[in-house]
């Protein structure tokens, strides 16, 4: 059983909008760290966002300004919203749990932003 699904990816033109959402199953949410992780096509994963357990977020500088990450703690659920999409966005995006350094990751959902 999958522990954490993400949804919410799709094409979108740039300057767009997108909401991905993450499932988690099987972890004790609420105390986990959530992250959104993505990769380009050639390129490493990287961090996008992430929001501990007290709220506190961080964000790539690449994304500051333009996506928010937020939980709900009651749903078991992480989003991502993005705005104001650029095609260097495109990537499949991933959501992480992070609880003292025990991680899981999702399968990814692709976003691809065209010019």
């Amino acid at each position: 059983q999958e522990q954490l699904v993400e949804s919410g990816g799709g094409l979108v033109q740039a300057g767009g909008s997108l909401r991905l959402s993450c499932a988690a199953s099987r972890i004790i949410f609420h105390i986990n760290t959530m992250g959104w992780y993505r990769q380009a096509p050639g390129k490493e994963r990287e961090l996008v966002a992430t929001i501990t357990d007290g709220d506190m977020t961080n964000y790539a500088d690449s994304v500051k300004g333009r996506f928010t990450i937020s939980r709900d703690n009651a749903k078991r659920t992480v989003y991502l919203q993005m705005n104001s999409l650029k095609p260097e966005d495109t990537a499949v995006y991933y959501c992480n749990s992070d609880l003292r350094g025990v991680r899981n990751w999702g399968k990814g959902t692709l976003v691809t932003v065209s010019s």
